[in-house]
């Protein structure tokens, strides 16, 4: 234990050792907050390729289930700004997100069925949409955007990276957005991954991500 806090849990290592979600996630959601509050950039896979990079993330955790919709977020702000010249509060988005991302464990891909990154994108797209249960004309869009994202990931294939469904459901997302409010994002011709060697379940060729099969 590293909180003291006595919960059941279905995710150990070998010796039975175990961080709880929040534990977890600290660093790397504060660090994805500073990040994304402060980035101008339009592209959501840079965004979320700098929170990656920081040494507060792990090669998998729940920290991911917050920087993929903030990087989201962030970049649909920088977007809305230059095309359309309208406000986007950034500030209130990311707050909201971390509230409801905070509620999505680690491991959900495997033992929900709901991957955290397409649940971090379909929490912001709600938030993008200002989607409620009783907002009879928006309440549909996060619920497709998310479809959509995990439909995707599991076309992949695999077992759990943090990395490979984060890309994807930021692609998907961009797609579904351009689409439905006309705001375009910056997006990389190709995708290529830098964290695959820390990866111990890393599918190499069989992810459209991995840069050694790749072509210029």
């Amino acid at each position: 234990m590293v909180c003291g806090k006595s919960e059941k849990t279905l995710c150990c290592c070998e010796d039975e050792h175990y961080i709880c979600s929040n534990c977890h996630r600290a660093q790397g959601v504060e660090k994805a907050l500073e990040l994304t509050m402060k980035s101008d950039s339009k592209n959501p896979i840079t965004i979320l390729n700098q929170g990656m990079r920081d040494v507060s993330f792990s090669p998998h955790g729940p920290e991911h289930h917050t920087l993929v919709g903030a990087a989201l977020i962030s970049a649909y702000a920088n977007n809305v700004q230059e095309q359309k010249h309208e406000t986007f509060n950034r500030i209130e988005a990311l707050e909201e997100l971390k509230n409801r991302s905070a509620l999505v464990p680690g491991g959900t891909c495997g033992y929900w069925g709901v991957c955290g990154a397409a649940a971090s994108v379909g929490q912001a797209a709600s938030i993008i949409f200002g989607s409620t249960p009783l907002n009879e004309k928006m309440w549909k869009h996060p619920l497709k955007l998310t479809s959509n994202a995990l439909g995707a990931i599991a076309d992949i294939g695999g077992c759990r990276c943090c990395k490979r469904t984060g890309y994807t459901a930021l692609l998907e997302a961009s797609l579904y957005i351009e689409e439905e409010l006309g705001v375009s994002f910056e997006m990389p011709k190709q995708i290529r991954c830098a964290f695959y060697k820390r990866n111990n379940e890393c599918i190499k060729e069989q992810c459209p991500y991995y840069p050694v099969t790749m072509k210029e």
